[in-house]
């Protein structure tokens, strides 16, 4: 029985052994597990930290694009608000052009038709031209394509088309092919009152370019302006102190009323002799009580258009000054006979592409350029070319050494005697020749040189420069022997130069006791000329 309970308790403690090593293998990934578990919940926590930095970063994105969409909410309404006003301007602007067309139309009754819809007359003057006729540049070219045209307004491109300035809006009497360019101040306008001499000054404002007036008065046999001023107590000239005058094309300060150029204070009646005051010159010059007026026409196509009218001396209650100035008007065409002469000629045959051309010179026929995106006056209009290029700006030279002996190298030679410089390209003390121009220029050198022959033997390099650099060489030498030796050695050189290029001759090495001289019969001397220049667009 003892032997049985041994057993027994044996048996308990191996089975709890047992139990043991079991609850210990049981307890190991029990742990691991618990493990996994931490490190899962602190990956969980750091990714429920970053979606909240998210969502903050989102709500201030969010917050500033609805910022951004109230602040274009608002221009959108600034832009309504800017867009009506706008067109509330433009409706007045359109109110206002009626009634300024109302008041034309009244005033200029006998063009009511033709100006009633400005835009419409001139486009559809335009639109219904035969297609043949082109740009007209004149009334007068645009009535001898066409002479059914009718009197009206036209477009009419006087400095080319194509070229220069925009085409302009002119009226056209097709009745004499006269060609009329409106301006601001045709009605009767007041000079109210003023003292002082050109108190009241008045900028004429022309519906045409300055530039087109001009192309227009070129190719016109005749221009005039008719002027008319209506006074009462209000003198254009007072004890020989000017009060009013008008301004040329210019600028300058005119003070004649009627007919061509002069600097004399005048009017037409005082041309004819008839003032009312016969110790005046104009008009409204006499100091009576009467309403008086001056009126002329100027004739002087070369100052013309007027640009400013001036007046003055009306300070007293009862003065008054009405001036009226009239269109610029233009009428027939400069006749071009024969073989053009220039570029000028062929602008006013109509011709407007850039380029060379023929035209007759004085004893042949000779080449120019012409640039007709500029005007006569212009400067670059014109370019002779070639022969006629020597005549009209000629460069050549022909210079010779003196009497007394030179024999310096690596310098250029001097010349003493100019029998020809034209332009004076070459500088006598120097010897250099600088090129006033681009173009091909020809060269020409001989010298007269003394080999004092050695029993060696003898030489003597003459070369051409340009701009330092040698461009062309003359060799001489002698095989030795006694005595001296005279000779004559030269080059010639046709060269390309640039404005300002520098071309000179010089002796490059020689033997000893070799020189150049020169007598009476000019043996050493040096020449050139422009044989062509170069035109650049």
């Amino acid at each position: 029985m003892f032997q049985s309970c041994a057993a027994s308790s044996t048996r308990v403690r191996v089975l709890m052994v047992v139990m043991c090593w079991m609850a210990a293998i049981a307890a190991v990934p029990l742990e691991e597990e618990f493990n996994q578990l931490r490190e899962n919940y602190v990956q969980l926590n750091r990714i429920v930290e970053k979606l909240e930095k998210n969502n903050a970063l989102f709500l201030a994105k969010n917050t500033e694009l609805e910022e951004k969409v109230t602040q274009l909410e608002a221009q959108q309404q600034s832009h309504k608000n800017t867009k009506q006003d706008l067109l509330s301007k433009v409706n007045v602007l359109e109110s206002r052009i009626q009634q300024l067309e109302s008041v034309f139309v009244s005033m200029f009754p006998r063009e009511k038709e033709t100006i009633t819809t400005h835009q419409t007359s001139v486009q559809n003057s335009f639109e219904n031209r035969p297609k043949s006729i082109g740009m007209a540049r004149t009334c007068a070219e645009l009535r001898a394509a066409d002479p059914s045209v009718s009197s009206g307004l036209h477009l009419i491109d006087p400095d080319g088309q194509g070229v220069g300035d925009s085409p302009i809006s002119v009226y056209c009497n097709m009745t004499t092919g006269m060609t009329a360019i409106p301006h601001d101040s045709e009605s009767p306008l007041h000079v109210g009152h003023c003292a002082d001499p050109g108190c009241y000054s008045r900028p004429i404002n022309y519906y045409a370019s300055s530039r087109q007036m001009k192309a227009l008065v070129d190719l016109s046999s005749e221009c005039h302006q008719a002027i008319r001023y209506d006074c009462y107590y209000a003198p254009l000239e007072f004890s020989n102190v000017p009060y009013a005058w008008w301004n040329d094309r210019n600028g300058n300060a005119k003070y004649f009323w009627s007919g061509g150029n002069t600097d004399a204070h005048t009017c037409q009646c005082g041309i004819d002799g008839n003032c009312v005051d016969a110790t005046v010159k104009c008009n409204c010059d006499a100091t009576v009580p009467l309403q008086l007026v001056d009126s002329g026409i100027i004739t002087d196509k070369d100052i013309l258009p007027i640009t400013r009218l001036n007046f003055g001396r009306t300070q007293l209650e009862t003065s008054s000054g009405v001036h009226t100035l009239g269109r610029f008007e233009c009428t027939g065409q400069v006749a071009i006979t024969g073989m053009p002469t220039s570029c000028e000629d062929l602008w006013l045959i109509g011709h407007t592409l850039n380029g060379l051309y023929n035209v007759k010179g004085s004893s042949m026929v000779e080449s120019v350029y012409c640039d007709f995106s500029k005007l006569p006056d212009d400067t670059g209009f014109q370019h002779w070319i070639g022969y006629a290029d020597l005549k009209s700006a000629p460069i050549y030279f022909y210079v010779t050494k003196s009497p007394f002996p030179f024999n310096t190298t690596d310098t250029p030679i001097p010349f003493e005697v100019a029998l020809l410089n034209e332009g004076n390209a070459l500088d006598l003390t120097t010897g250099i020749f600088t090129s006033p121009r681009t173009g091909i220029y020809y060269f020409s050198f001989t010298a007269h040189s003394n080999f004092k022959i050695a029993p060696t033997t003898s030489h003597l390099q003459l070369s051409l420069y340009l701009n330092g650099n040698l461009v062309g060489s003359g060799w001489h030498g002698v095989v030795g022997g006694m005595g001296d030796h005279i000779t004559q050695r030269g080059f010639h050189a046709t060269l390309h130069l640039n404005a300002g290029d520098k071309v000179w001759v010089g002796i490059e090495s020689r033997s000893q006791g070799i020189y150049l001289f020169d007598d009476d019969r000019h043996l050493t001397h040096f020449t050139g000329w422009l044989l062509e220049e170069e035109i650049l667009r």
